[in-house]
């Protein structure tokens, strides 16, 4: 009976519950896709520093090899390899 007597109230109701579902719809759709475009940015931020690491490793390692070392040693301080006559071997007593 008590809708019979109060439609245009029940229409009102159902009228404001369909545009808050739409509107929460559409809000989740866009805050979907706006986490979307953050994740990709972030994998392509994290594989670009995954490549930078990878250069870095390679780096160190050709700047830690000995011949390296040696050949800026040599050229750059001006350091050379003492003959053996000129090493001398310091013994406790």
């Amino acid at each position: 009976m008590a809708v019979k007597q109060h439609p245009f109230l029940l229409v009102f109701v159902f009228t404001i519950v369909c545009v808050v579902s739409a509107i929460a719809l559409v809000y989740t759709k866009h805050e979907s896709r706006k986490l979307f475009v953050e994740l990709e940015g972030l994998t392509r931020e994290r594989d670009n520093l995954n490549i930078e690491w990878g250069q870095l490793q390679i780096e160190q390692s050709t700047w830690a090899q000995h011949a390296r070392i040696e050949q800026v040693a040599v050229d750059d301080l001006s350091l050379v390899r003492p003959e053996a006559t000129e090493i001398f071997v310091i013994e406790r007593p």
